[in-house]
């Protein structure tokens, strides 16, 4: 309840600000990263708008290191477990971009603003008493998201960057390090939860650069992980 108000009193407030002229004058000065973030903030959960914005829903440090990273190849391909505006954002900046999505009505929005080098399927969970592969998230106690996650499997191949911001992200994570690509790089977000920190714990073959800090749409500071597997072989 609490988030479904705190969208509610953004979208007032953003229509108030949009009457008053003033979303155009941030939209101006959006390249200010302050004013895009403040922008951003009349985005929550709007995927159309963060698109428009040209931005994932990540930590704008992990963004910079990402965007770094891909302007040094070429040819780019992307698996995703959760699609929405880091879809979109990817696909202008990668050669072909697979993305899952558990939701097949948000799945019907984002084919709606992504390019035709993105490839998106919808992967719903399945009810089960006992999931094999469970969600904590609330209301999800009897969803099995085993087909959901192992969607990279049946796809087979390997993937130069794998982004986890979907359900299920700790079974994601162990079955994206048997499709990273050499030099490739994982993207896992929200890795400020403990839970997702132990998952990364589980594979010391992977060095963990964690960028915390200002986040599109958020008015709080939240990580995004970025995963590569060590130079050297090592297990830490």
């Amino acid at each position: 309840m609490g988030t479904r108000w705190y969208v509610r009193g953004v979208r007032a407030v953003a229509g108030v600000l949009t009457r008053l002229g003033l979303v155009g004058i941030l939209d101006r000065h959006r390249h200010r990263r302050v004013v895009h973030w403040l922008r951003s903030l009349l985005a929550v959960h709007d995927v159309e708008e963060m698109v428009a914005l040209d931005v994932p829903w990540w930590s704008y440090r992990a963004i910079d290191e990402v965007e770094r990273w891909l302007k040094g190849r070429t040819e780019v391909r992307v698996f995703e477990w959760g699609s929405g505006a880091s879809t979109a954002w990817l696909a202008a900046r990668a050669s072909r971009v697979t993305t899952v999505e558990h939701h097949a009505g948000f799945a019907r929005t984002v084919r709606r603003l992504v390019p035709e080098n993105v490839g998106l399927e919808v992967v719903p969970a399945v009810r089960r008493e006992t999931p094999e592969v469970p969600s904590r998230r609330r209301g999800h106690r009897h969803l099995d998201f085993e087909d959901y996650v192992g969607a990279i499997d049946r796809l087979g191949g390997t993937y130069d960057l794998i982004c986890i911001d979907g359900r299920a992200r700790e079974a994601c994570l162990d079955r994206a390090v048997d499709h990273l690509g050499a030099g490739g790089i994982i993207v896992f977000d929200n890795t400020n939860r403990s839970r997702y920190r132990r998952a990364m714990g589980r594979h010391p073959g992977f060095e963990v650069t964690n960028h915390r800090g200002l986040t599109p749409a958020l008015p709080y500071p939240s990580t995004t992980s970025l995963m590569r597997r060590r130079a050297d072989g090592s297990a830490g």
